[in-house]
């Protein structure tokens, strides 16, 4: 999957992730499409939505309230991501998805979380230190 070079990191591990999933379940139970499959599906386009709405939003160093708007999006998605990994879990135990589908979920979701993360924290030290060098 090819991503524009100005996209966040974070975002194409995120839709390398909603790939995987919308791949993977295509072919599930029909007992587990509008429950667990459904959830997995509607949990990764979430994500991607909350990380679309985290940069769209322009940080400004006077503006405090516009990080607090980007770190509400980042920790709804961190949740949602969370969330993922649980219901393919139930997924797995209930057998909607292959033990190694789960495996792979887990690995891009643990990827994702990890740049967000990171993300997170560039954002924090960023403004830090655009405040401490004001005082």
């Amino acid at each position: 999957m090819a991503s524009p070079q100005f996209e966040l990191q974070v975002i194409t591990f995120a839709k390398n992730l909603c790939s995987y999933i919308m791949t993977i379940t295509q072919k599930s139970p029909k007992q587990f499409r509008f429950s667990l499959i459904g959830r997995l599906q509607n949990y990764t386009l979430d994500i991607i939505e909350e990380l679309y709405f985290a940069n769209d939003i322009f940080i400004k160093p006077e503006n405090k309230s516009a990080l607090i708007q980007r770190r509400e999006h980042q920790r709804k998605a961190m949740s949602r991501l969370k969330l993922l990994v649980y219901v393919a879990q139930v997924s797995m135990e209930q057998g909607a998805i292959q033990p190694k589908q789960y495996e792979q979920i887990c690995r891009h979701a643990y990827d994702t979380l990890n740049m967000l993360g990171a993300w997170m924290n560039s954002d924090l030290r960023r403004y830090t230190a655009t405040k401490e060098k004001k005082i």
